[in-house]
């Protein structure tokens, strides 16, 4: 996993983040989720760790198959200018 700190730190943005599940990291970074848990417990302190892992553990809306629903996914009209992301210019 070679990954410019620019796009850890998006990563962990979007980690955090609720309504972010975790295909959507990993169509956009091609990492699974099994590396966004490794790369959440290097980068954050233990205690975020913690809490984070507590946090997504039983987190249906961070796993597609999981959600309850289909549409309402949000997306911030900011997002582009935010993170420079490319795949959030499709609608």
């Amino acid at each position: 996993m070679n990954l410019s700190e620019r796009d850890k730190n998006r990563i962990i943005e979007m980690a955090w983040e609720d309504r972010t599940p975790f295909d959507a990291i990993t169509f956009q970074f091609d990492i699974s989720e099994k590396e966004v848990i490794t790369l959440m417990r290097n980068e954050l302190k233990p205690s975020s760790w913690r809490r984070w892992r507590k946090r997504v553990q039983d987190r249906s809306t961070k796993h597609l198959k999981k959600r309850s629903f289909l549409v309402g996914r949000h997306k911030c009209s900011r997002q582009r200018v935010i993170s420079h992301n490319k795949v959030s210019k499709r609608k």
